[in-house]
C-alpha cells in the first residue's frame, strides 16, 4: 500500500520519489526509489535505493545530484543524504540486488545522516535550500522551521510558535509546517497541515493553510496566510515563469 510523497529530478532525467512507509512506530520501512526514462511506457524501469527510512518525506536534489530525504522519526531521524544512485535497473548500473518483495534494489549507495534530528527540527519533514546555500528544515510536531548552514550546522529558527502556546485541540497560531518551497526572491512557502491533538488521536485538523515567510534585511517576518480552510495540505511546489 505505497504512499508516495517526495519527488525530485536528477540532472540526466532520472526521477526520485519517496514512499512514506509506516508513520508512527516500528522499524522504518519508507523507501527512496529512482526511476529511469522513458516514462511514456506501461512499465517504467526503477530501482529501490533504500527500503528502511523511518517516515520518508520531502526530497531535495542538489546541483551534484546528491539526494536529501527528510526522515521524520527514529530510528535515524534527520535529513539523510544519498550519493551515487543507480544509473539503470541492472547490475551494470548499480542495481544488482532485490528486496524482500523481489523488487530491484541498489547494491551499494552512500547514505549518511547529514542533519540529525535535534531540538529544533524534532520531526524533520520538509527540506529546501536557502538562498545562501544552506538548508531550511520543517518540523511539524513542534511547529518549527530551522535554518542550517551548508555543512548542516544549526543557524537559527525562522519560524516557531509563541512560547505560551501548546499543541492541543487547536493548532499553533504560527502553523505546523510540513512541505516547504522557496521562490527566486528567497520567500519561504510552507504547507501548514493544521495539526491538532485530541484525546483520541493526533492528526490534521480542519484548518490547513498555505503560508509564506518573507525576509526583510535577512530577517524572517511573521508568516502570511495565502490560503485557508484546506484539508491535509502537505506538499508545496513553487513555479515561476
Amino acid at each position: 500500500n505505497p504512499e508516495n510523497y517526495g519527488c525530485g529530478f536528477l540532472s540526466d532525467g532520472r526521477i526520485v520519489t519517496t514512499d512514506v512507509g509506516s508513520q508512527s512506530s516500528g522499524d522504518g520501512d519508507g523507501q527512496l526509489v529512482v526511476w529511469f526514462p522513458p516514462f511514456d511506457v506501461d512499465d517504467v524501469a526503477y530501482c529501490k535505493v533504500d527500503v528502511g527510512i523511518a517516515t520518508a518525506q520531502q526530497i531535495l536534489v542538489d546541483e551534484a545530484d546528491d539526494v536529501f530525504v527528510a526522515s521524520a522519526r527514529a530510528p535515524g531521524a534527520g535529513i539523510l543524504r544519498y550519493s551515487g544512485l543507480p544509473t539503470s535497473d541492472d547490475a551494470a548500473g548499480g542495481c544488482g540486488s532485490v528486496d524482500g518483495t523481489g523488487a530491484p534494489l541498489a547494491d551499494d549507495v552512500d547514505r549518511a545522516v547529514f542533519i540529525p534530528a535535534d531540538d529544533h527540527a524534532a520531526t524533520p519533514n520538509g527540506v529546501v535550500r536557502s538562498p545562501d546555500g544552506g538548508f531550511f528544515v520543517s518540523s511539524v510536531l513542534n511547529g518549527v522551521i530551522a535554518e542550517y548552514d551548508e555543512s548542516g550546522m544549526f543557524v537559527r529558527r525562522v519560524l516557531e510558535p509563541p512560547p505560551a502556546e501548546t499543541l492541543g485541540e487547536e493548532s499553533f497560531s504560527t502553523g505546523t509546517p510540513l512541505g516547504l518551497g522557496i521562490d527566486a526572491e528567497g520567500s519561504l512557502y510552507f504547507a501548514d497541515i493544521g495539526l491538532i491533538i485530541t484525546p483520541e488521536e493526533i492528526g490534521p485538523g480542519p484548518e490547513g493553510r498555505v503560508r509564506v515567510i518573507r525576509f526583510v534585511g535577512g530577517e524572517p517576518q511573521p508568516p502570511e496566510t495565502l490560503g485557508s480552510g484546506l484539508r491535509f495540505p502537505d506538499g508545496i511546489g513553487v513555479w515561476q515563469p
